[in-house]
C-alpha cells in the first residue's frame, strides 16, 4: 500500500476525483475514461464504478447527494473507455430520482452494458439532526493495532491496483484467512479511507461500502466474488478522519451470499449502509 501523502489532499483534487469524473458529452450522455488503478482481481471495483455512476447523477438531477442508489452489474467493466447515460425520472423538493446505465464496447465494436443503476438524490446537509438508533459502532482496536498490505500477509491476489489507492487496516480478528485459518463467522472489519488522506465524502462512501476483502474469505472461499446487485444508503456528510467499516454474511446458499455493510465515521455516527447480493464460487 503507498504511504499516505504528508499533507491530506482536499475533495476535488484527489485521484478518486480525477478518476470519477465524467465530461458531458451532450444532455444525459457523459464520457469517462474507467481508470486501471481502481482494479482488483483484472476487474473494476463494483464500488469505484458506484461513484462513477454517482457523480453523472449528481450532474444530471437537481439535487448533490445519493440517498440511496441501487445497481445491478450486468457484465465485467473492464479499465478504457466509458459512456454513462442517465435519465431524470421525477424531481421533487427534497428528493430526485434518476437512472443511470454504464456502457462499453467489446472486441466485435458492440455497445455492451455493464451497470445499470436507479438513485434518489436529496440534500443531505438540509437533513435534521434528530437521530434515534439501536445501531452501534463496530467494536474495532485501534488503527495502529489492525493490519494491512503492509504489516503481513493480507494481500488478495491480483488487488494491487486498488489497494494502493486505499487506507486499509483490518481487524486482527477478521484475518485469519490470511493465515489460512477463516473463523466462518463471515465476518469483515476495517478501518478506511483513501490512500491520499482525502476525507469521506458521499461519494466515497460508495466506494467504501464494496472496497474491503470479501466475507466470502473468512468462509474458507477464495476467489473472485463478483456482485449481482448492491443497494447503498446515505444517511449523512461524514465527519473529518478515518472510516470504521464492518461486513457481515449470515447466509450463504446456492452459490450466492449477502454482503450487509456498515460505514461509521469519526464522530461514531453511521454514515452509510449497504447491502449486496454476490455469487461465489465454491469449486
Amino acid at each position: 500500500m503507498s504511504e499516505a501523502a504528508t499533507l491530506p489532499v482536499a475533495i476535488g483534487d484527489s485521484e478518486f476525483d480525477r478518476d470519477t469524473a465524467v465530461t458531458l458529452r451532450e444532455p444525459g450522455v457523459y464520457d469517462i475514461d474507467l481508470s486501471a488503478g481502481w482494479t482488483i482481481i483484472n476487474a473494476v471495483n463494483g464500488g469505484y464504478l458506484l461513484a462513477v455512476l454517482g457523480r453523472a447523477l449528481a450532474d444530471t438531477l437537481p439535487h448533490p447527494d445519493p440517498f440511496t442508489i441501487s445497481a445491478h452489474y450486468l457484465t465485467a467493466s473492464r479499465p478504457g473507455p466509458a459512456v454513462v447515460r442517465t435519465d431524470v425520472a421525477r424531481t421533487g423538493r427534497t428528493l430526485s430520482t434518476g437512472q443511470a446505465s454504464l456502457f462499453q464496447y467489446d472486441e466485435q465494436g458492440r455497445e455492451v452494458e455493464r451497470i445499470r443503476v436507479l438513485a434518489s438524490y436529496g440534500d443531505l446537509s438540509a437533513l435534521p439532526d434528530d437521530v434515534r438508533t439501536t445501531a452501534k459502532p463496530p467494536a474495532i482496536p485501534p488503527l495502529n493495532q489492525c493490519l494491512g498490505p503492509d504489516d503481513g500477509p493480507v494481500s488478495v491476489s491480483g488487488s494491487s491496483a486498488l489497494v494502493d489507492r486505499l487506507m486499509i487496516k483490518l481487524d486482527p480478528a477478521t484475518l485469519g484467512w490470511a493465515l489460512g485459518q477463516p473463523s466462518g463467522k463471515g465476518e469483515t472489519r476495517a478501518w478506511f479511507g483513501l490512500a491520499d488522506g482525502r476525507d469521506a465524502d458521499p461519494f466515497s462512501l460508495l466506494l467504501a461500502v464494496d472496497a474491503l476483502p470479501p466475507t466470502a474469505f473468512d468462509l474458507g472461499i477464495s476467489g473472485w466474488v463478483p456482485t449481482v446487485e448492491l443497494t447503498a444508503h446515505i444517511r449523512s456528510h461524514p465527519a473529518p478522519g478515518p472510516l470504521r467499516v464492518s461486513i457481515t454474511t449470515r447466509n450463504l446458499a446456492g452459490g450466492f451470499l449477502e454482503e450487509d455493510a456498515e460505514v461509521w465515521d469519526s464522530r461514531d455516527r453511521l454514515v452509510a449502509q449497504s447491502r449486496q447480493l454476490a455469487r461465489v464460487r465454491l469449486t
